[in-house]
């Protein structure tokens, strides 16, 4: 696993609507910037052993920055993985929808929900939002909330840009009523 750069931002919203936010609202992302292992071998049929291997290490690499840098019990959370033009979304969902991946951040954020995701082929600087929900109820409607993210030079033709984001919180001012009261 080639690592190029490894991004990672903190959002404060402190008003919302015109009211304050207190305390204030603490969103983090953390993207890394990684080699498309599949890159420049034409069509791969058993994406499998590259899984195994790199997976894991993302997830150990990711998960504890991210918690790290949102400073906070993390609520809601989620994950991308945004492919290089010269690869297939299917590299990306390969190595974020395993539980080699994703168990480390559900671990580090005492989570048991299943981790939104976002996938997509696009060129470098494009943004792209990362869905979050509840790290224990995904019918938790406060926590139905999408983070905006981008890296301006990933990822490259052959590269991965994958990602995971914790919110400290719901969305800011969150008032819609439970789920239950509608069923």
């Amino acid at each position: 696993m080639n690592v190029r750069k490894i991004v990672t931002t903190v959002e404060e919203v402190l008003t919302e609507g015109g009211e304050p936010v207190s305390p204030a609202a603490r969103v983090a992302v953390v993207l890394a910037v990684i080699d498309n292992p599949w890159a420049g071998q034409g069509f791969v049929r058993d994406l499998a052993p590259v899984i195994d291997d790199v997976a894991p290490r993302l997830g150990e690499l990711l998960a504890p920055r991210v918690v790290e840098a949102l400073g906070a019990p993390v609520e809601a959370y989620g994950k991308a993985a945004i492919v290089g033009l010269d690869g297939e979304i299917e590299h990306g969902s390969a190595l974020i929808h395993t539980l080699k991946f994703g168990d480390h951040f559900r671990k580090a954020a005492d989570a048991t929900t299943l981790l939104p995701a976002v996938e997509k082929r696009a060129g470098a600087g494009t943004v792209f939002d990362i869905p979050l929900k509840h790290v224990t109820d995904a019918t938790t409607r406060s926590h139905h909330q999408t983070v905006e993210a981008r890296v301006p030079d990933a990822p490259r033709a052959g590269e991965i840009v994958i990602g995971l984001a914790a919110a400290a919180q719901g969305r800011p001012q969150a008032r819609l009523a439970p789920l239950s009261t509608e069923q």
